[in-house]
C-alpha cells in the first residue's frame, strides 16, 4: 500500500518527486488541521503551523519531515513519547542566510559610510549557519568574534575560538544571531538580547536576527534604538509572525519576511533532504529524480561600468538585494505570510558569472562563491 503523505503547498520543487515515494495531498501550511493530517502516514511541512498534541494526537502520523533547519514548530517531547518521529534538513539554507548577511552588511556599510575591513562582527551561534557567515565575514576582511556555549561546552576551542557574550558586547560593530529558538536547559535563548543585553552593549553595534523571532526583545530593541544604544537593526524573523510589529518594522534598516534562507538553492536543498529523510525512514529504496533549479534571469555580471570600490556591492546585490523586499515589507506588512508563501526565484553566487572584475575585488569576487 502506498504511503499517504500530507505536504505543505509551499514547499518549491517538491510536486512531481514527493509522488514517487507516495500518494501525495498538498495543501497550504495554515491549512493542516487534524482533519486533514489524520489519516497520513507522513508530513511535509515548514514552520507554518505547530505540531503538537492538538493536531497529532489519534492520527496515524508516522514521520514528520520538516524543510527546514529549526524545529521549535515541533513539539518533539510528545512526537517521541508518542511513537512519531521526525526529521529536519539541518544547514539546508546556511549560504542563503549568508548571502543574506553579505548583502546587508554591505548596505550599512554604503548608508552609513564605514569601511567593513575596520568593523568587528560577533556572531552568537556558531552552527551550519553562523559558521558560514563567520567565514564570509572573514573574506570580507572583517574580524569575526564567535559565541556558541553548547559547542564550547562539547568542542572545546577546537571549532573556535569561542569568546563569552561580555567580549562581544565590549568589542562588537554588529551582533548577529544564528540559534534555535530554546526557553529551557542551560542556555536559553528566547528573549536573549533583551533589555539587559541591549543595555550593556559599549559599541553601539548593528543588530540582526536571522534566527528565531524571539531570540531578541520587541520592546528591547525599540528602547535600544530609541536610546540609540545600538545604530540600526537588520530583521528578518520576528516575534509574533504574521502579526508583525509595525512600528518595529518602520525602525529597521532592512525589515524582511523572514525569508533569509529562500534562495532557490536552499529551498531545492530542502526539498531533498527531506525526500532523503522520508526514503530513509520506510526504508523505500527509491532513487527520486529531483527537479533543476531554474537559472537566473541575469546570469552573467558586468561590472565595467562599475567603480572599483562599488563593484563587490554591485555583484552581491544583483543576486540578492534586501532593499526591494525592505521597502516590500514597510509597504504592505499585512501581506508578510503573502511575500513569504510567493516567493520570487533567488539564486545564490554559484549561479553567476562576473566579468570585467577589477583585480582588487576578483579575490573577494571568488572566495564568496561567483564564477570569473
Amino acid at each position: 500500500m502506498k504511503l499517504k503523505i500530507l505536504a505543505d503547498a509551499h514547499i518549491p520543487y517538491l510536486r512531481g518527486v514527493a509522488e514517487q515515494l507516495g500518494e501525495v495531498e498538498y495543501l497550504p501550511g495554515n491549512q493542516f488541521t487534524r482533519e486533514a493530517i489524520m489519516e497520513k502516514d507522513v508530513l511535509i511541512v515548514r514552520t507554518v503551523t505547530h505540531f503538537g498534541e492538538e493536531l497529532l494526537n489519534g492520527s496515524a502520523v508516522k514521520l514528520i519531515c520538516s524543510a527546514t533547519i529549526g524545529f521549535d514548530h515541533i513539539d518533539t517531547a510528545y512526537c517521541d513519547t508518542h511513537g512519531i518521529a521526525w526529521r529536519t534538513a539541518p544547514g539546508c539554507n546556511a549560504n542563503s542566510v549568508e548571502q543574506y548577511i553579505t548583502a546587508s552588511l554591505l548596505y550599512l556599510a554604503l548608508k552609513y559610510q564605514f569601511n567593513l575591513e575596520e568593523k568587528t562582527i560577533g556572531i552568537v551561534g556558531v552552527g551550519n549557519v553562523g559558521s558560514k557567515v563567520a567565514t564570509a565575514c572573514r573574506k570580507l576582511g572583517m574580524r569575526v568574534l564567535l559565541n556558541d556555549p553548547p559547542r564550547e561546552e562539547k568542542e572545546g576551542n577546537a571549532a573556535g575560538p569561542f569568546v563569552d557574550l561580555e567580549m562581544i558586547k565590549q568589542k562588537a560593530d554588529f551582533i548577529t544571531f544564528h540559534t534555535p529558538l530554546t526557553k529551557t536547559g542551560k542556555h536559553p535563548t528566547w528573549h536573549l538580547a533583551d533589555e539587559s543585553f541591549l543595555h550593556s552593549v559599549f559599541r553601539k553595534p548593528f543588530i540582526m536576527n536571522a534566527a528565531r523571532g524571539a531570540v531578541t526583545d520587541n520592546y528591547a530593541l525599540k528602547k535600544a534604538l530609541r536610546g540609540k544604544t545600538i545604530s540600526g537593526i537588520v530583521i528578518d524573523c520576528w516575534e509574533n509572525e504574521p502579526d508583525i510589529d509595525r512600528e518595529l518594522l518602520n525602525m529597521a534598516d532592512i525589515a524582511t519576511p523572514h525569508i533569509a534562507g529562500y534562495s532557490a538553492d536552499g529551498k531545492w536543498t530542502a526539498t531533498r533532504m527531506s525526500i532523503e529523510n522520508l526514503n530513509n525512514f520506510f526504508g523505500l529504496g527509491i532513487t527520486p529524480q529531483y527537479k533543476e533549479i531554474p537559472q537566473p534571469l541575469q546570469p552573467v555580471i558586468d561590472l565595467e561600468k562599475i567603480t572599483p570600490e562599488a563593484q563587490l556591492a554591485h555583484a552581491v546585490w544583483h543576486s540578492y538585494d534586501p532593499t526591494a523586499e525592505t521597502d516590500s515589507l514597510k509597504s504592505a506588512p499585512e501581506k508578510f505570510y503573502w511575500f513569504r508563501s510567493n516567493y520570487p526565484l533567488r539564486r545564490e553566487y554559484p549561479a553567476y558569472r562576473v566579468i570585467n572584475a577589477t583585480s582588487s575585488v576578483t579575490n573577494k569576487l571568488k572566495l564568496l562563491g561567483f564564477k570569473l
